[in-house]
């Protein structure tokens, strides 16, 4: 069974539940020869944490990373790279309490269904967003990868509930994203933003928002039409991020009010190359990289959980009842979903970047 894979050339299988004794990753495909460390593994794994600010769950999980195989003397050997991460701060008598009650905007009632009963429901299970750990580290190899090619994937907040910002270059994201705890480039909004996280955790509610991702310098050619397609590839990858309810790329829906002549980019020739005078098409074209920046637009639905009282069923007695959920949760996840966005973006971009030829299996020995 593949279900819990993606990726071709560069694919990675993710494993674990959110109170279980871990979560990880395996990748396997990496070329041989990237200098690789846990240090750098560990970078991308901080910026997900739970427990930094005080507009995230205040469950405080080390997230310390052990790279089991796939490393010799500092360098990946083209063997699976394993990497886990424990699970050491779980309490799950709140989800003892309420096993027999789905919590309404979570996957509980879905994954009963389907797995019989069978399923782990501590904390969500394989459907909690704990799993990302895994894509998060997996993700940060693929960047690795990507710095060969001269690629940047980066992204940002670009709206929280009704609270919007405005647009920002690559360079002024890269400059401004860790600078505020929502991690939005537009350092003019940013703090309404975080008022508007925490207006909903006073009214014992959520919030979501939307998170842009852009990927600079992408040769052009990459992407396997009809059926696997560039951001056909992204977009699956994005979806299986738990919170993630929406992805479009360039003008996207936007682009479905406009007239054909404001929404083509026409084509015009800069430094020798053949570029587009805009990026309504957000890099693709035909399902295949056109060599301008990679945009692409991910909604992220408020966090199910909330404290307010909610309508539900009781699985054993059939009958309707009403759930209060208790314990540690984001009342936004947008600020953490972050890395994991980027992570997403940037293994499908090193899949198709080994499966178009551009980069080697294996990489010379004198790297670094």
């Amino acid at each position: 069974m593949t279900a819990n894979s993606i990726g071709e050339r560069f694919r990675i299988t993710s494993f674990g539940e959110s109170h279980g004794r871990l979560v990880g990753v395996i990748v396997d495909g990496c070329p041989a020869g990237l200098l690789l460390s846990e240090k750098e593994v560990q970078a991308e794994l901080d910026r997900r944490r739970p427990g930094m600010t005080s507009i995230s769950t205040q469950r405080r999980e080390e997230d310390r990373v052990e790279i089991l195989s796939g490393l010799l003397r500092g360098f990946t050997t083209g063997a699976p790279i394993c990497m886990m991460v424990w699970n050491r701060e779980v309490d799950s008598s709140a989800y003892d309490r309420i096993r027999d009650t789905p919590r309404p905007g979570h996957a509980d009632f879905t994954s009963w269904l389907k797995y019989g009963g069978f399923n782990d429901y501590r904390g969500g299970g394989r459907s909690s967003g704990r799993i990302t750990a895994g894509f998060v580290a997996a993700g940060a190899v693929a960047k690795r990868l990507l710095v060969r090619l001269g690629i940047r994937v980066l992204a940002h907040t670009v709206q929280i509930g009704e609270v919007k910002a405005g647009d920002a270059s690559i360079d002024e994201i890269e400059r401004n994203l860790e600078k505020n705890s929502v991690r939005c480039a537009d350092l003019a909004v940013a703090e309404a933003m975080e008022e508007e996280i925490r207006r909903a955790m006073r009214e014992g509610d959520s919030v979501g928002g939307v998170i842009q991702c852009v990927a600079s310098g992408v040769p052009a050619g990459l992407g396997e039409p009809v059926f696997d397609t560039l951001e056909g590839d992204i977009a699956k990858a994005l979806f299986a991020i738990p919170a993630v309810k929406g992805v479009d790329f360039g003008s996207g829906f936007e682009g479905a009010r406009l007239r054909g002549s404001r929404n083509n980019d026409p084509f015009i020739i800069s430094e020798g190359r053949v570029r587009t005078l805009t990026n309504n098409a957000g890099g693709i074209l035909g399902g295949i990289s056109n060599g301008m920046p990679i945009t692409c637009r991910v909604a992220i639905k408020p966090t199910p959980s909330i404290s307010l009282p909610q309508r539900t069923v009781n699985l054993k007695t059939m009958s309707e009842t009403q759930i209060t959920i208790h314990g540690r949760h984001d009342p936004c996840v947008v600020p953490r979903a972050i890395p994991v966005v980027e992570a997403m973006v940037s293994i499908v971009l090193v899949d198709h970047s080994l499966r178009m030829g551009v980069l080697p299996v294996a990489l010379r020995r004198a790297e670094g």
